[in-house]
């Protein structure tokens, strides 16, 4: 919605601490009050001074944040509420159901006032729940003035039918309230030639996006992926470019998305976007996170992806050429991050990947820390090499390029934080980088490597020390996979207790054993 210009009179309301206080005052208004007052405007002149002091404090963006912040906090008082209940406390379930009623209330007065064209349907919602509500309070309010334990049993189930009631009404009407909003936007993006409009529409837009998977379906089911692409097929918007491919990375991250993707030919868009050397870096790294979403190894739904297929040699150069490139490590991780599920979503990636001299370059990057800076870049970087390995012509590659130092040095990779991502990156890390050592170490070579770079040590420190694996089982066997390579390869490398334990006997044994130096027995 454009912003309207205030009137001379109300320029005192740009205060900042005045703005603050209107802000945190439709939050922190009393319930019980507001019950009473029913959101009611205090003034009776029919003029739209009022309204426009609120509404012109507020973007789309501002207002639909408000809306869901409302939402959250009745659907959590709604499953309190049922909590209670089931306690029989009725004063609580009385006092917060009030609570609800106000809260219900204000959120329909404060959607009513920033939305000018709201479907009959809503309405007949908006009025079903209001009544229930009202209905649900007259209950709650009847059960605090009965002491007969056979009345409230009775009244109970009654109770309970009412509260369901108005958690479908409530569900229906958000519901039918996020799909308008979403309309509304996609409507001006799609028929807005204006930058700034559609630039506010697609921010918040993405806004919507950030809320969780359900919006991001409403979001694909009313178009919203055709009406992206289309921006990124106009040169009038290519300073959006950014901002709408980050847009569509959410959105992709749905089933709905992936599907709505497809029809349009985004695959080929996006390979345009890649290979055109025109558009900017910040560009290219967007389009890099989209391939990244759409390709991810943890969805399921990757299959009707045909096109993908046809386009891949020339995204895979596109994006090895970004990861050469990158002026910044999160320009890298997108790229990496892409190429990596890439090698996950084809084998015939890592081909391509050899042919373009990839492992070079994700080497020499590695060299570089204002590049590769974090465990996620590194973690990338590793499964790249790990779903490479299994290509004969890779053990000399990473020979040339000192890949098995590089690998070394992973296995010692450990969080400086402390923060949980970032561990777990940590334990991926060490986990693939076992496991590359494992597949490449079948070339005597590379395993001679390995030896020297007291590989066998560090695999064993690993297997031991439950600590230095941050006690993660797949680290485990990734190293006791590798220390039995390298020992086949080097059976002098290994001392006569580490190889009774850790190498001669079943692969299950060694683990059960090294999961077994996890107790504490103090």
């Amino acid at each position: 919605l454009p912003f309207l210009p205030l009137p001379s009179s109300m320029h005192l309301i740009q205060v900042d601490s005045v703005q603050r206080w209107m802000e945190d005052l439709k939050l922190m208004t009393d319930c019980e009050c507001m019950c009473i007052l029913q959101s009611k405007p205090i003034s009776v002149e029919k003029d739209e001074q009022n309204e426009l002091v609120l509404s012109s404090q507020y973007s789309t963006c501002d207002n639909l944040q408000l809306l869901l912040k409302r939402t959250w906090i009745i659907s959590t008082e709604l499953t309190r509420i049922a909590q209670k209940l089931e306690k029989n406390r009725w004063q609580r379930v009385h006092s917060m159901t009030v609570r609800v009623n106000c809260h219900v209330r204000s959120m329909i007065n404060e959607y009513n006032m920033f939305t000018r064209n709201s479907s009959e349907e809503m309405h007949q919602f908006e009025k079903l729940l209001l009544d229930k509500c009202s209905e649900f309070t007259a209950f709650t309010e009847r059960c605090i003035q009965t002491e007969d334990e056979q009345t409230l049993k009775s009244m109970k189930s009654c109770i309970n039918e009412t509260l369901t009631t108005i958690a479908q009404y409530f569900g229906q009407l958000i519901e039918l309230v996020l799909t308008h909003e979403a309309q509304n936007l996609l409507r001006q993006i799609e028929l807005s030639d204006s930058v700034y409009v559609t630039e506010s529409a697609i921010s918040s837009l993405f806004s919507l996006t950030q809320e969780g998977a359900h919006l991001c379906r409403i979001i694909a089911k009313e178009g919203g992926v055709a009406a992206l692409f289309k921006i990124c097929r106009q040169d009038c918007f290519r300073c959006l470019y950014p901002q709408t491919l980050r847009t569509l990375a959410s959105i992709c991250c749905v089933e709905e998305g992936m599907h709505q993707l497809e029809k349009v030919d985004g695959i080929l868009c996006l390979a345009d976007i890649l290979t055109d050397n025109t558009h900017s870096e910040a560009t290219h790294a967007e389009a890099a996170a989209v391939i990244a979403q759409i390709t991810s190894p943890h969805l399921t739904f990757t299959q009707h992806l045909s096109s993908f297929l046809e386009n891949m040699e020339e995204i895979v150069t596109a994006l090895v050429k970004l990861c050469q490139e990158a002026s910044s490590g999160e320009v890298f991780l997108l790229a990496s991050a892409a190429l990596a599920n890439i090698t996950f979503f084809d084998t015939m990636a890592c081909e391509i990947l050899l042919q373009l001299n990839a492992i070079k370059i994700l080497l020499a990057a590695c060299s570089d820390k204002h590049i590769v800076d974090t465990p996620y870049s590194r973690d990338q970087v590793v499964t790249i090499l790990a779903n490479m390995s299994v290509l004969d012509q890779c053990a000399s590659e990473i020979i040339q390029g000192n890949g098995v130092q590089l690998l070394m040095e992973m296995l010692f990779e450990r969080s400086s934080s402390g923060n949980s991502a970032e561990v777990a990156a940590c334990e991926r890390v060490q986990q693939k980088s076992a496991v590359t050592l494992a597949r490449l170490s079948r070339d005597p070579e590379v395993a001679e490597a390995a030896v020297k770079l007291s590989c066998i040590p560090r695999l064993i420190k690993l297997c031991r020390s439950p600590t230095e694996r941050n006690n993660s089982d797949s680290v485990l066997v990734a190293c006791l996979a590798a220390l039995r390579r390298l020992a086949v390869m080097s059976p002098d490398g290994v001392e006569d207790s580490d190889f009774q334990q850790l190498v001669k006997p079943r692969l299950v044994d060694s683990f059960l054993l090294c999961t077994n130096m996890e107790e504490s027995f103090v």
